[in-house]
């Protein structure tokens, strides 16, 4: 079975700094896989190269088209291009459109999977009528699935916090991904959230069908969730295995989880 995503000697250079070096991880259909490290590990710009922010320097990133099953390599492609190819992800800042509805917010993320041109939108052909009637349909489904629909025409920035990064969960499912990036998504969040958040996201992978590769840095929610994961140190590679053997890894350990750290 060939993965989801693979990526290959994965390096991104700044300049004379090396942020990550020959990075190779893989994600498989129906899996959480989990990319744990210190701050400055490299987590973000591997997402970025990933999901099209930058153009990784060496290496490749292989994604299975949902449309086609073939393997593409994305390096280089404009952002909205990966997430076409089913790639779509959530931001460790929130970034959601503060000004906008909560309908509109996840209305926005359907963009990749419309058609409508800017003369259908101007003239208001039958075609261009039916899409958005769908994508309104589509986008309050979501938003009934993460238990947001009574927030449905309420503007984004007056949601509670934790709402709000369901919020930019759910306008990441609006675009039919095959695989979810999610930035650490318990930032900022109380114990109730993350619970919540953990039950959401297996409910994400079992009813969406969505495999899933999430930064965290709550550990907790790593180990009960994760089926494999990847740490990085220094842009790095540092070890990969289960939960359980990434609990009990001494480096891991010494580097990251603490010296004193109860597996």
């Amino acid at each position: 079975m060939l993965p989801i995503l693979e990526v290959k000697d994965l390096c991104m250079d700044f300049g004379g700094l090396r942020a990550l070096d020959h990075i190779n991880l893989e994600v498989f259909s129906d899996q959480i896989v989990a990319l744990i490290g210190p701050n400055g590990a490299g987590k973000t710009t591997f997402f970025n190269c990933v999901t099209g922010i930058y153009e990784p320097t060496h290496g490749d990133i292989l994604v299975l088209s949902r449309d086609d099953g073939q393997r593409k390599r994305i390096n280089g492609l404009k952002p909205n291009k990966i997430t076409e190819l089913g790639l779509a992800r959530t931001f460790q800042n929130i970034r959601l459109f503060p000004n906008m509805t909560v309908l509109e917010n996840v209305m926005i993320g359907r963009h990749t999977r419309t058609r409508s041109w800017i003369f259908g939108a101007l003239f208001r052909d039958k075609k261009t009528v039916q899409e958005e009637q769908e994508t309104v349909e589509v986008s309050y489904n979501i938003l009934k699935k993460l238990q947001l629909e009574k927030y449905v025409n309420e503007i984004a920035s007056n949601l509670p916090y934790g709402a709000q990064r369901r919020l930019e969960i759910a306008r990441a499912l609006a675009a039919e991904p095959s695989l979810l990036l999610l930035d650490e998504p318990a930032a900022g969040m109380n114990p109730k959230e993350t619970k919540q958040l953990e039950e959401l996201i297996l409910q994400i992978k079992e009813q969406e069908r969505v495999s899933i590769l999430l930064i965290e840095h709550d550990m907790k929610l790593v180990m009960n969730i994760s089926e494999m994961v990847y740490v990085v140190e220094y842009g790095r590679l540092l070890a990969k295995g289960s939960p359980r053997e990434i609990k009990e890894d001494e480096r891991v350990i010494k580097a990251y989880l603490g010296e004193d750290h109860d597996a």
